[in-house]
């Protein structure tokens, strides 16, 4: 099975652009499809983003568009999240996660957590004002 691990949170100031990254270990890369969520003190886990397992497919959550950018590199074994212009509500715990599969579903199928089997511990990240 798959092994996650993100790293590239921290505390930054709102307009920042950070990147953040999840690296996979134990199983062949390529072979899954990754997404990454967020979660809030006090609130659910929230869909950000999802990738098919060849990059070819995306979709990112509605109220995101334009601001998040998922990506990956299945030479390198990781998957990263680029986040324009930082805002404080953006302040979470960013996971990522991975489900084995070569079929690509439209429309909300990724948004919930249960399609996904794989998590990371996650990478905290805190937006200054």
């Amino acid at each position: 099975q798959v092994q996650l691990v993100e790293s590239g949170g921290g505390l930054v100031q709102a307009g920042d652009s950070p990147r953040l990254s999840c690296a996979a270990s134990g199983d062949t890369f390529s072979d899954y499809t990754m997404g990454w969520f967020r979660q809030a003190p006090g609130k659910e886990r929230e869909f950000v983003a999802a990738i098919s397992w060849g990059g070819r497919w995306t979709i990112c959550a509605d109220s995101l568009k334009g601001r998040f950018t998922i990506s990956r590199d299945n030479a390198k074994n990781t998957m990263y999240l680029q986040i324009d212009s930082l805002k404080p509500e953006d302040t979470a715990t960013y996971y990522c996660a991975a489900v084995r599969g070569d079929t690509w579903y439209t429309g909300n199928y990724y948004y919930s957590p249960d399609r996904f089997d794989y998590w990371g511990q996650g990478t905290q990240v805190t937006v200054s004002s």
